[in-house]
């Protein structure tokens, strides 16, 4: 189905567009879509939803942007502060501190939100995508359940591991890893020693040390709270871990082709030894924070940079299209930038020229994003990752 054009006056047919991937990316492609009168079906190969997965995120302009057209601009000012900046050295004293004020609101808020704006039925759990196949005007796409769609367009918005990333660039799709990984936990306040709060809370600390980086700060609840005594406090350790040595650790973990281990999937020996080594190579306040987390996970760090986003009527967005290091705190401001040029794209010229000018508007964004990300986390990379 494509848009038909009468005379000077420009008649737009509602499109039939399947977006697969049903993550904060996916979710605000068909929001706007929706909106705007196209027929939107979102398929989520996870059964239960993305509720609950995500941390906290710094609002960046292209959120504050997206929330304000859906009318949602107050979930943007619900978050928790941090007032300033602070370096610890290793034996946990401030070494510099920076009075920087800086707002950090809840993931999974901003997943609720547009979650419930897109009507119950347009939301397919359990949805993996098997096969796509691509024709000039249409793309059918088959489901591991044996369910058959035909589209007019389809939304890769399906992260790291994209399958639809294979339709549109056929060679190269595999992100690379750039030699380290991310330790992570998300603690609940309570938990936390007091000694190690008295420190961290209400700052956004760091400490650098030869090939690592520790940081956290306090995030709002999993359900958005912010009050004091029910926020959480979460932590990222980005440590050096050469590629043989991560395929050891998801093997042992029997996730041989995870791209990330999540919480509960660590083996038991790991997080001892993670534990240890907080202890003889972290401030203690870190090394606390480490101890409180019963169930670390691990985000080994890729990069990825798509020769191209558009492929006849497949498109590419957010992280599908471009991994960027996690330094840059942009991964849903990129996405949300996708989103709102390919929704604004689409709305008042044919759908191939709407596609031309998504790609090309974007292509030199996400390899800004991508290059920005390396130069930040490059004292971290392996001499031999590139």
């Amino acid at each position: 189905m494509q848009p038909a054009w009468r005379g000077e006056a420009r008649t737009i047919v509602s499109l039939r567009i399947g977006i697969v991937g049903g993550s904060v990316g996916g979710l605000f492609a068909a929001v706007l879509l929706a909106r705007k009168g196209h027929q939107v079906t979102v398929m989520e190969r996870s059964r239960r939803g993305l509720a609950r997965r995500g941390a906290g995120l710094v609002v960046q302009e292209q959120v504050t942007r997206i929330l304000g057209q859906v009318g949602h601009l107050h979930l943007a000012e619900t978050g928790v502060w941090a007032v300033e900046r602070i370096v610890l050295d290793q034996q946990g004293n401030v070494e510099t501190r920076d009075p920087r004020p800086q707002m950090q609101m809840s993931w999974d808020l901003l997943y609720d939100g547009f979650r419930k704006l897109l009507p119950e039925h347009l939301y397919l759990t359990g949805a993996t995508v098997n096969e796509v196949a691509l024709f000039d005007l249409s793309v059918n796409v088959t489901l591991a359940d044996g369910r058959t769609f035909e589209f007019d367009l389809l939304i890769g918005a399906d992260g790291q591991g994209s399958v639809v990333r294979k339709v549109v660039n056929e060679d190269n799709t595999s992100p690379n890893y750039v030699g380290y990984s991310a330790w992570r936990g998300l603690v609940a306040e309570s938990a936390m020693p007091r000694e190690a709060a008295n420190d961290l809370f209400e700052r956004f600390a760091f400490h650098f040390g030869p090939g690592m980086q520790a940081l956290g700060y306090l995030v709002p609840g999993s359900e958005g709270q912010i009050a004091v005594g029910e926020r959480r406090y979460n932590w990222v350790w980005y440590r050096q871990l050469p590629a043989e040595q991560l395929s050891e650790l998801l093997t042992h973990a029997r996730r041989a082709e995870a791209l990330s281990l999540g919480p509960g999937e660590l083996p038991i020996e790991m997080r001892e030894t993670l534990l240890t080594d907080a202890l003889s190579q972290l401030p203690p306040q870190f090394a606390a924070a480490v101890a409180a987390e019963p169930l670390p996970f691990v985000q080994p760090i890729y990069e990825y940079e798509s020769p191209r986003m558009v492929n006849r009527r497949v498109v590419l967005l957010g992280d599908a299209a471009f991994i960027a290091r996690p330094h840059t705190a942009m991964g849903v401001a990129k996405a949300a930038g996708d989103a709102m040029t390919l929704a604004s794209a689409l709305a008042g010229r044919p759908v191939d020229e709407a596609l031309a000018a998504y790609e090309k508007a974007r292509l030199p964004q996400g390899r800004a994003v991508v290059d920005y990300g390396r130069r930040l986390g490059q004292s971290l990379s392996m001499p031999s990752a590139g």
